[in-house]
């Protein structure tokens, strides 16, 4: 998405701006749609943000909005099943999404091939072969069956949720969203699941051997509105080494 596609945001009134682009487009494309109307009723505002508030901004204003980013390219992070089963057109799903990370050389018989933020520290890395998981079906399968020793799952922001009858069997977790402070990440602290979070990787495939670096530091308490984010590495094994 070019810069030229978002709209100027107005800082809201309890101070505090948006971090993520979508959010900020989102909410700058409200705040425009809802002044306009406002503005054109000629009305004090408290005579009109309770009793009228759907002349303001609407379900379809909404519509329109999501429309508009969809028609510029954008595709959603899934944020429930259903709507990834219902709409797979508008979702991201760990299998399908395109490498957000260069890989690097090989080195000692791995590549770089990730980094995250890292949820606990470990004394040792993690290493075992990766399961992209994106369905009910996936985690049913691994209730009926049990989850392969060593398995390091690969899930998207929402993947804590759908993933949680069966978080402690995993070896790992690298989740392509979310935070250290997120539902998946207090998940990974309670049940002791070595997790990197808000992960960038380059595309991996089910069976992949991975280690991921949990010796890492987690992030600062402000590292999300720092930036200072992603010093968690992730390499991928190369095959014979």
């Amino acid at each position: 998405m070019s810069d030229s596609a978002v709209p100027a945001q107005t800082p809201p009134k309890w101070g505090s701006t948006e971090i993520l682009p979508l959010p900020a487009r989102f909410n700058s494309a409200v705040r425009e749609v809802a002044k306009k109307r406002f503005a054109a009723t000629g009305e004090e505002w408290k005579d009109v943000v309770f009793a009228r508030q759907f002349d303001l901004f609407s379900l379809a204003d909404a519509q329109a909005v999501e429309q508009e980013a969809l028609d510029s390219g954008y595709r959603f992070d899934f944020s429930a099943t259903v709507s990834l089963e219902s709409e797979p057109d508008k979702y991201k799903r760990p299998e399908k999404a395109a490498s957000a990370f260069a890989d690097g050389p090989v080195t000692d018989g791995r590549r770089q091939v990730g980094i995250g933020d890292n949820v606990l520290r470990k004394a040792e890395t993690v290493t075992g072969p990766v399961a992209l998981i994106s369905t009910t079906e996936q985690v049913m399968g691994f209730l009926a069956d049990g989850v392969p020793a060593g398995t390091i799952a690969v899930i998207d922001d929402s993947g804590g949720t759908l993933t949680a009858p069966i978080i402690e069997g995993f070896a790992g977790v690298i989740c392509l969203g979310g935070s250290v402070r997120s539902h998946l990440g207090i998940l990974a602290r309670e049940y002791d699941v070595p997790t990197l979070m808000n992960c960038q990787i380059d595309t991996l495939a089910d069976g992949d051997v991975v280690e991921i670096e949990v010796t890492a530091a987690p992030p600062a308490a402000d590292a999300y509105e720092t930036g200072d984010t992603g010093h968690a590495r992730i390499w991928i094994l190369e095959k014979g080494a």
